[in-house]
């Protein structure tokens, strides 16, 4: 017999050999109808996969992220199979689950695929669908599948199996289709209920230009037809969200190929919100205790060689400069340069925690294919700190770092949150990660405790810790439920041993201190591509480019409405006239368009009272004020940082 852990700790005894399927009928017959995947000792696998021994084990379903990418990876192969039937002899690259469904990567050859071709396709994925086909794996040795795909002709599951090993490569294979995939997949295609292809676009293979240019198919599916129409609708009012659309309407931000691909240039507009953005953080973190510090955009190799992120993380910086025979790295990240500060001065147990805070600019090469407005980016403006502290001192630190993140998610009107602790993988010790079993143990049970203890929404992720230990990343989601990753909040046992960091103890002794990473407003560029769409636009007054349009009815009262913009001006509010030769109602409608939270009208009852008539975007006329009571609110409202 053995013994198999449930997630709520209940503990069930099977036969060895029971699948996993088994396992979930012996606990509902209705749960085994939804179950699509299961995680065996944090991996995730098929429901037919035999256990032999005892293990943890989670049954996945629609509701759970690795259930849905189940579900979607293997729409894809569902995809697939479709477009094999109408385009023979396609060859297939990738096919990943995303965040909100799938593509599928292929070579047509010198065919190409249109709008009428995925309303084909989709009718056929359905067809397919509805054969109740199971998904089989199978193992094979690399032999066996190099000749299956150089009979094939097929160059690009070559080349994957090029970088596989025999024990590496498993096939899958559902109805008419197979293909090289490591899994897992759903237990048959009749899970598949509803099916939107929703476009076709370009990719370079392996995300280089110099490489063919193949055709990438993106769809979405679920297992029921409603949850699509839903998807369908909140996909048209992410139209209408969309920040690179709303972006360049409200000038918020602009690019251009002579500057470089993923390289943002903030407009006036845009440079006020990220001012903004600063003040708040300023304040926070000077009431929390942290001293600012500036530090440079490059620095030595050696530097990146001793922090670790060198050979770890050079796919992702810029190539090295050479000057008087060093190599210098533009920085892809800010904690080399904060401990070389922390490491400026000796320390004590006296001056931990010892906090530092610096918005710095990082550059990362993301690839081409890859990039997508303010979301992936090559420069990025980061909310950074980091927190030097003893043992002792950790868990209050983090606590109070997550309650940041709460004041925050309460300013912005996030409702909707949840914490991915990502923990390591413990057969890439030394490989991906450091190699310190026992410290990563500690430091992921340390980190579990705070956010049990503290009450804070969690599920926990194998194999996506930082190479220097576990991490928590903060997903948020918008107003029409669409998830983002804002920021991260990481634990680090390595890089302080790794610089040489040390303070005295009280007992006279040097300890290395433990280090907390955080940044938690992330980059410029995604929390702001994030509260476009979580207000569409329409910022609170506090974080609007310009909160007050004053607007004469006429040329008569121009006067008057410059001497209404100046007291706005006196008081901090961020004022425009609109002077223009236009009938008034031509200039409320524009101004609606430039989501201004208030428009000042004027006129000469206006004037001769010393008042003015106001509209407040979204719920029109509000009716007549004095001009200095309108201040003394819109003041008000802009301390308080409504998320109004």
């Amino acid at each position: 017999m053995i013994n198999i852990t449930l997630p709520d700790g209940a503990i069930r005894q099977f036969e060895k050999g029971i699948s996993v399927l088994d396992i979930a009928k012996s606990i509902s017959e209705g749960l085994a109808r939804k179950v699509l995947a299961a995680e065996v000792n944090g991996l995730v696998v098929d429901t037919s996969r035999v256990i032999n021994e005892n293990a943890t084990l989670k049954l996945l379903t629609w509701n759970d992220r690795e259930g849905k990418n189940t579900f979607w990876h293997s729409s894809a192969h569902l995809m697939a199979e479709a477009v094999e039937s109408m385009f023979p002899g396609v060859k297939f690259w990738v096919g990943p689950p995303v965040d909100n469904g799938f593509y599928y990567d292929m070579d047509l050859g010198d065919r190409k695929m249109n709008e009428e071709d995925l309303n084909a396709l989709e009718k056929k994925m359905n067809e397919l669908a509805k054969k109740n086909s199971e998904f089989i794996r199978k193992e094979l040795s690399k032999t066996e599948a190099l000749k299956y795909f150089t009979e094939k002709g097929d160059e690009y599951k070559l080349d994957l199996l090029s970088n596989l090993n025999d024990g590496e490569i498993t096939f899958y294979t559902q109805g008419s289709f197979t293909d090289l995939c490591r899994g897992p997949h759903i237990p048959n295609t009749s899970f598949i209920k509803a099916i939107k292809l929703t476009s076709i676009a370009g990719a370079y293979w392996k995300g280089d230009e110099k490489n063919k240019m193949l055709t990438r198919v993106y769809g979405v599916t679920f297992p029921a037809q409603k949850e699509l129409d839903e998807y369908l609708l909140m996909l048209e009012e992410a139209k209408k969200r969309d920040h690179r659309k709303l972006g360049k309407e409200l000038s918020i931000y602009t690019m251009d190929d002579d500057v470089g691909q993923g390289l943002i240039m903030w407009m006036p507009n845009g440079t006020v919100i990220i001012e903004e953005l600063e003040k708040l953080a300023k304040e926070t973190e000077n009431e929390a205790g942290y001293k600012r510090v500036v530090t440079p955009h490059i620095a030595k190799e050696s530097m990146y060689l001793t922090s670790g992120h060198l050979p770890y993380y050079a796919d992702s910086m810029y190539p090295p400069m050479e000057m008087e025979g060093e190599k210098y790295y533009l920085r892809s990240m800010n904690c080399p340069h904060h401990h070389k500060i922390f490491a400026a001065e000796p320390k004590s147990y006296r001056d931990l925690p010892y906090r530092i805070a610096e918005y710095g600019t990082v550059y990362r090469y993301e690839q081409s294919g890859e990039l997508f407005g303010l979301m992936r980016v090559r420069c990025l403006h980061m909310n950074d700190a980091h927190i030097y502290c003893t043992k002792a001192q950790f868990n209050d630190e983090f606590r109070a770092v997550n309650e940041m993140y709460l004041k925050y998610f309460k300013i912005f009107g996030i409702e909707k949150y949840v914490m991915r602790l990502s923990l390591h993988s413990p057969d890439k010790l030394g490989i991906k990660y450091v190699n310190e079993p026992a410290l990563w143990k500690e430091t992921e049970t340390m980190v579990r405790n705070v956010l049990t203890e503290s009450g804070i929404p969690f599920v926990e992720v194998q194999d996506e810790a930082a190479f220097y230990g576990p991490k928590i990343d903060v997903q948020i989601y918008s107003a029409i439920g669409r998830e983002f990753t804002l920021a991260t909040n990481q634990v680090d046992f390595s890089q302080g041993r790794s610089f040489k960091l040390e303070y005295t103890s009280e007992e006279n002794i040097s300890e290395t201190p433990l280090i907390i990473h955080r940044a938690p407003l992330g980059t410029h560029e995604r929390f702001i591509g994030f509260l476009l769409e979580q207000y569409a636009g329409k910022f609170p007054t506090w974080l609007a480019p310009v909160q007050v349009k004053v607007l004469p009815i006429s040329d008569k009262f121009l006067d008057y409405a410059k001497s209404v913009s100046d007291k706005l001006k006196k008081a901090d509010i961020r004022c425009e006239v609109d002077d223009r030769h236009e009938k008034i109602g031509k200039k409320i409608r524009d101004t609606e368009l430039l989501k201004v939270p208030y428009m000042l009208i004027v006129g000469e009852k206006e004037m001769n009272e010393n008042m003015v008539s106001v509209r407040r975007q979204g719920k029109g006329d509000v009716g007549a004020k004095p001009v200095g009571e309108f201040i003394t609110e819109i003041v008000a409202e802009v301390k308080e940082r409504s998320a109004e």
